[in-house]
């Protein structure tokens, strides 16, 4: 709490889901929260849900103009920097390839290049994903110093942003104030995530009007966590940032190897809690997506003390709950702070 406080924050991508439960959170720990994004593209979404407009200093804006995110960084005067902003799903990558590459590659450079102008410390931490690695399908787990690559326009794009970071922090910030890390979080479950074509969101809005689920990929396997797990990694990297100046340049923040769980685990595990059916759609000719994917956090336990506090059941357990509380009239300000508090501090 005493390190946030008063501490000038700003979020990028603070309208969607994971920045959303970020900005809530900064604020309850006293931060000065600041945003640029655009506007909540779900109905409903966790933003307004959270009436986070009335909670931070709130601005739409795009990423991928350089002048706006310039002029935002510049009134700022970030002490951090949460850059969350992208397109953040496989299969829409297919259907806009071309926007997925402008807006995680270039809005990525847009922020970096606005970062130049900073002459103060400042904790940069860009926000990048687990499908950065090349996967090969392996059983181990990726760590952070292995290939990147990717298969599909998001995986692909996002392995693009790894160098473009790498980039940056090696041509203009060796010897400048501004603290640079990247983050990449495995597949994130939670109240309040309303995006199309994602898991929990589907299986919920089935759920809701008494539909089957149908279940598209129900062997692949996915390092699932609360949101709040990697969320309260990127707050402890920024906080190590600022206080000893000394970290690796990119984090893994995932699940213990346990609790790298089928789709179909995920789906049992959530009928369990909202009763319901489920339909294996699996399609042999569909879009490319990974069949196994895990992630080392042996460097974030070290260097941060990281450590997952929710394992499987209970991430799923608190995401369904906050779902069936909102469904049945509950204030999602409400179950989203009570969550927030049972998780304890970053």
């Amino acid at each position: 709490m005493s390190f946030w406080s008063g501490k000038r924050v700003l979020v990028t991508g603070h309208t969607g889901f994971k920045g959303s439960w970020l900005s809530l959170w900064l604020c309850e720990l006293g931060a000065e929260v600041f945003g640029l994004a655009l506007e909540p593209d779900t109905e409903p979404s966790l933003f307004e849900q959270l009436q986070l407009a009335e909670r931070m200093d709130h601005r739409i804006g795009d990423i991928r103009d350089a002048v706006v995110l310039s002029e935002r960084v510049k009134e700022v005067q970030p002490d951090v920097v949460f850059h969350l902003a992208a397109q953040p799903l496989v299969l829409a990558s297919y259907d806009d390839p071309l926007e997925t590459w402008d807006t995680n590659v270039m809005g990525t450079a847009h922020m970096l290049d606005a970062l130049r102008q900073l002459d103060k410390l400042c904790a940069a931490v860009m926000i990048t994903t687990d499908k950065v690695y090349e996967n090969r399908e392996w059983m181990h787990p990726y760590r952070e110093d292995d290939r990147l690559g990717g298969h599909d326009p998001y995986s692909a794009s996002k392995a693009a942003c790894e160098l473009v970071i790498s980039s940056y922090r090696k041509s203009f910030f060796k010897d400048r104030p501004v603290q640079l890390a990247s983050a990449r979080a495995g597949n994130v479950i939670g109240g309040g995530d309303w995006a199309e074509n994602r898991l929990l969101p589907d299986i919920i809005r089935a759920l809701s009007v008494g539909k089957p689920v149908a279940v598209r990929n129900p062997h692949a396997r996915r390092p699932w966590q609360h949101v709040l797990e990697p969320l309260s990694g990127y707050l402890r990297l920024a906080e190590h940032m600022v206080k000893r100046q000394h970290y690796v340049n990119a984090y893994n923040f995932g699940p213990e190897a346990a609790d790298v769980k089928s789709v179909g685990d995920l789906v049992l595990g959530a009928l369990a809690h909202w009763p319901g059916q489920w339909l294996d759609k699996s399609d042999p000719d569909a879009r490319h997506e990974a069949g196994l994917l895990s992630l080392g956090i042996e460097q974030a336990r070290s260097d941060l003390r990281y450590s997952p506090r929710w394992d499987f059941a209970q991430g799923l357990h608190k995401t369904v709950d906050w779902y069936r509380a909102v469904h049945e009239g509950e204030d999602p300000l409400v179950i989203t702070r009570r969550q927030i508090a049972e998780f304890g501090a970053p």
